[in-house]
């Protein structure tokens, strides 16, 4: 039986140490963007940072999909 998104992803988070790197430095970018969105005028530089952050999270995101597609590839192959 295949695993729903959100067990696999816990699993991947208890077992994988790629993947919880992955998501714990995705939940920094998070944070750091909350901070940023938190200011009621951002600066250029505000602005600069932010639109770094969210590219980082992005290819984040991307890195953590491929380690999960992976998986379910290899499950499916079982």
């Amino acid at each position: 039986m295949a695993k729903t998104p959100d067990s696999l992803r816990e699993e991947l988070l208890a077992t994988n140490e790629e993947f919880r790197s992955l998501y714990d430095r995705h939940q920094d970018c998070e944070r750091r963007l909350t901070k940023l969105h938190q200011k009621s005028l951002l600066s250029e530089k505000d602005e600069l940072e932010e639109k770094q952050i969210k590219r980082q999270k992005l290819f984040l995101k991307d890195q953590m999909e491929a380690i999960l597609r992976q998986r379910r590839t290899e499950e499916a192959s079982a």
